[in-house]
């Protein structure tokens, strides 16, 4: 994880980024509370501006960059690290680029007219006896699962599948060790 490898990275260049791993440690902590509440009523809120967690991760990375390196090792750490911080600011603003549903609301109306008038018309043309029924039955449910799965995947942090909240915890457990 990179988090974790951020951690490390920060370690090993010295005792005087002590302050930027405490940060990270904090940093970490808020985005499990943003985006796992642990309140069942509470939605996860990932709105990056309301949270303050924007200006906590965008010092994280002026912290790092501000470190003065007295070698080549230290220099090569810093640089890596930087990187490091890049990327998850990039994944972060990426996953609050993605809050809103992709699916529009038109389509799935549409879908939906679409699937009942063609079980509608299976059912109309087709000979009334259990075996058509049960087929029918069984093929509506599967379609209405597909686009239930969908939905269900167009949001991750809300509804029955959901993004586990493990990784950040083991990374947020081992941080500054």
């Amino acid at each position: 994880m990179d988090i974790l490898k951020l951690d490390r990275l920060l370690a090993r260049y010295g005792p005087e980024t002590a302050e930027i791993r405490g940060s990270l440690q904090h940093i970490i902590a808020n985005q499990i509370v943003t985006n796992w509440p642990q309140s069942s009523t509470r939605h996860a809120n990932p709105d990056p501006m309301r949270s303050g967690a924007a200006t906590a991760a965008e010092g994280f990375a002026v912290a790092i960059r501000g470190l003065e390196p007295r070698d080549d090792s230290q220099r090569a750490l810093q640089s890596r690290a930087l990187d490091l911080s890049e990327a998850l600011l990039q994944a972060r603003w990426v996953r609050f680029a993605g809050v809103g549903t992709s699916v529009p609301l038109a389509f799935l109306v549409v879908l939906i007219f679409w699937l009942t008038i063609t079980f509608a018309s299976f059912g109309l043309f087709a000979p009334r006896n259990a075996t058509v029924l049960v087929v029918l039955f069984v093929c509506a449910v599967s379609v209405g699962s597909a686009v239930f799965l969908i939905l269900e995947l167009d949001g991750p942090f809300d509804g029955l599948i959901k993004v586990s909240a493990d990784p950040m915890r083991y990374a947020h457990a081992h941080l500054n060790q």
